[in-house]
C-alpha cells in the first residue's frame, strides 16, 4: 500500500504532500524533510529505491523515486508493493501531468494545486492503486474540465450567488426581523441592488 506521495523541488520545498495514513502535521514536516536529505544524498546513476527513513517505519517502507529536471517524485509504499511497479506508476503520473499541463514544470504544481490534486486523485486514493492507463485518466481529466466550463468554473460561483440573490422574488424587503425575542433592523440595501 502507499503511504505517502511527496513532490519537491531541488531545494526541498515540498511541492505536493499526500498522507495515506495519519500522521501529526509536525511528523509529516520531519518525513518530508528526512525523505528530501536521504533522496538528495543519493547518485543520479543509483537505482531509485531505498529503505524508508525511521520516520516512516524503517526497513518495512521503501521510498521510490523519480527525478525529473527540477522535481523529485517520491512514493513512500509498504514492503507489498512493486518497486518496479511504482516506478511505472510514478512514470504514468508524470506523463498524465504533462499531457494536461502540456509540458509540466513546478510552477504548474504551485498555480494549479487543485488541478494535480485531482488528478492524483485518478491514479491513487486511499493509498491504493486506482488507474494506470494514461488515455482513461486524461479522458475523466477533459470531462471533469468540460463539466466545470458547463458550469461556469468555480470562478463564476460567486457571480452566480449575486445574481440569484438580485433575481429573488420580494414584494418588499423586510426592514425588521422578528425572532422570538430579537428584533433585527435591517439596513436600507437599495444601494446595492
Amino acid at each position: 500500500m502507499i503511504q505517502a506521495i511527496l513532490v519537491f523541488n531541488n531545494h526541498g520545498k515540498p511541492r505536493l504532500v499526500r498522507f495515506y495514513q495519519r500522521f501529526p502535521e509536525e511528523i509529516q514536516q520531519q518525513i518530508v524533510r528526512e525523505t528530501f536529505h536521504l533522496v538528495l544524498k543519493r547518485d543520479d546513476n543509483i537505482c531509485n529505491f531505498l529503505e524508508g527513513g525511521s520516520l516512516m517505519g524503517g526497513s518495512d517502507y521503501k521510498l521510490i523515486y523519480r527525478h525529473y529536471a527540477t522535481l523529485y517524485f517520491v512514493f513512500c509504499v509498504d514492503s507489498s508493493e512493486s518497486e518496479l511497479g511504482i516506478l511505472d506508476l510514478i512514470q504514468v503520473f508524470v506523463e498524465t501531468l504533462d499531457k494536461c499541463f502540456e509540458n509540466v514544470c513546478e510552477l504548474d504544481l504551485i498555480f494549479h494545486m487543485d488541478k494535480v490534486h485531482y488528478i492524483l486523485q485518478e491514479v491513487v486514493m486511499g493509498g491504493m492503486v486506482l488507474e494506470t492507463n494514461m488515455n482513461e485518466i486524461v479522458a475523466q481529466i477533459e470531462a471533469q474540465n468540460r463539466l466545470e466550463k458547463s458550469e461556469g468554473g468555480l470562478s463564476a460561483a460567486p457571480a452566480r450567488a449575486v445574481s440569484a440573490v438580485k433575481n429573488i422574488n420580494l414584494p418588499e424587503i423586510p426592514r425588521n426581523i422578528n425572532i422570538g425575542d430579537l428584533n433585527i433592523k435591517v439596513p436600507n440595501l437599495s444601494q446595492f441592488v
